[in-house]
């Protein structure tokens, strides 16, 4: 093998190692942009819960008041 088929295949090589790694770069950012869109979601999700979870808490608290006041009377 002479240095021109050497070099060609160095830089064959090194063009299937770029491809590689743009096919990882390529998933990396599907799978980021897939886990920033569920996090928003979780984020989402638990401000609901945060606020469903107040809510009770204030109806609770309205009950027992209530009970109190009617012990009271």
């Amino acid at each position: 093998m002479n240095d021109v088929d050497t070099s060609r295949n160095n830089v064959d090589r090194l063009e299937q190692q770029m491809n590689q790694l743009l096919d990882i770069c390529e998933k990396l950012q599907e799978e980021n942009r897939s886990l920033q869109a569920r996090q928003e979601a979780l984020v989402a999700e638990r401000a609901a819960l945060v606020a469903k979870n107040e809510q009770a808490r204030t109806r609770v608290e309205a009950m027992i008041s209530r009970l109190r006041a009617l012990e009271q009377a």
